[in-house]
């Protein structure tokens, strides 16, 4: 590691094979993987139907360029449009040039009506990726801290909170979109009243804003829907895409409708690798697996079980706040700090993430079944038990 730029706190393995929901380090010891990649190994590792499907397209053709037609970008963007009732999509590699495509589309939609300065509002608490755009709006001083100045062109109201919203529409005429997650995974697994996207679509409809919806965590049925946003039965404008698009295989999306899918022209935005064949074959298959294999009812069930064997078993823990969560994004807030607690949950082979410090975040594979799923539960119960009580 010692010609690896020092950007991350790694833990100390090195995984060497994976088999669904499963890891292998290089001395040959088994995890069991409640993380996923963070999100990004929806059908696991090494799903037989995956690996072929992009080793079959690795043989035919890797890249060529956006200079020319592609045709399973094509494909895909008309399978995400299908899925998602929008009408068409961007394709560029990670959730933070996913994002950062659906900045510039508000903004360049904000000087398209005349408005000098587009303004956008952002939540606190939120992410949205780690470029100077993205960071800037992201509610997290930590990854802000050091790269000022921030990007202008941004208001920052509470999450879940429609009368903060409702005030800067009442005194801010800059404004032209909100940007939001339909839940916050970094954050700290905050999920929002029943009616929050319902009434921001409405607020946005009032004020002719855009209502774009950062589903980069929450998209391709980790919320038990194809998108997150279909629990409330809304539409928005622009959607991110990124993560378990690809299964794995880098890859992201801008997905818009209506008068959002008109703005860019060419020469306004652009991406060297996005949307490149082998790219847009793995999501194709993912996509694919996912329907054929019910995986979008699975991750429903799946994610109600955990829910309920962790309140269960951790009903009466002093220091245990809240477990909470949608489909397969399990949260469990404890009332103090515990990142220790991966380290120790490592020890236990067993791969799970904390978040917002005091958040212990569970982002399982979509093929992980129910007897794999009680031993994440129970080791996860037994590790808080035992760090509450030291």
């Amino acid at each position: 590691m010692s010609n690896v730029m020092n950007t991350y706190a790694r833990l100390p393995v090195t995984f060497v094979k994976g088999e669904g929901v499963w890891l292998w380090d290089d001395r040959g010891e088994r995890y069991l993987d409640a993380l996923s990649g963070v999100a990004v190994c929806g059908l696991g590792h090494c799903h037989p139907r995956l690996t072929k499907a992009i080793c079959e397209q690795a043989g035919k053709l890797i890249h060529t360029s956006n200079l020319f037609h592609i045709e399973k970008q094509e494909r895909l963007a008309d399978r995400l449009t299908e899925l998602s009732g929008m009408d068409n999509a961007f394709f560029c590699n990670s959730g933070a040039e996913a994002n950062e495509a659906a900045i510039k589309l508000a903004r360049l939609h904000g000087h398209n009506r005349g408005i000098s300065l587009p303004t956008i509002i952002v939540m606190e608490r939120s992410f949205h990726g780690r470029t100077m755009a993205t960071l800037t709006a992201s509610g997290n001083r930590k990854v802000q801290a050091g790269f000022e100045p921030l990007l202008s062109g941004f208001v920052r109201v509470p999450y879940n909170n429609m009368e903060a919203i409702a005030q800067v529409a009442a005194n801010n005429k800059d404004v032209v979109a909100v940007l939001v997650e339909p839940f916050q995974g970094e954050g700290g697994v905050n999920i929002p009243e029943v009616h929050y996207l319902q009434e921001l679509r409405h607020l946005c409809n009032q004020n002719d804003w855009l209502l774009m919806l950062d589903e980069v965590q929450s998209g391709i049925g980790r919320s038990g829907k194809w998108f997150a946003f279909q629990h409330s039965q809304i539409m928005p404008d622009v959607v991110t895409l990124a993560k378990g698009l690809g299964g794995g295989v880098a890859i992201g999306a801008c997905l818009a409708k209506g008068i959002a899918a008109e703005v860019f022209k060419p020469g306004n935005h652009a991406s060297t690798f996005g949307g490149n064949p082998l790219a847009c074959a793995a999501a194709i298959e993912t996509l694919n697996v996912i329907t054929d294999e019910g995986l979008l009812d699975h991750a429903t069930q799946l994610g109600d079980f955990m829910r309920d064997r962790l309140r269960n078993q951790l009903e009466n823990v002093a220091g245990v706040v809240q477990v909470r969560g949608q489909g397969l994004i399990v949260g469990v807030e404890l009332s103090v700090p515990c990142v220790e607690l991966v380290k120790k949950a490592l020890e236990k082979k067993l791969l799970i993430n904390v978040t917002s410090d005091k958040v212990i975040r569970l982002l399982p594979a979509f093929v992980m079944q129910r007897d794999e799923a009680e031993q994440v539960v129970d080791i996860t119960c037994s590790l808080i038990k035992e760090f509450l009580n030291s």
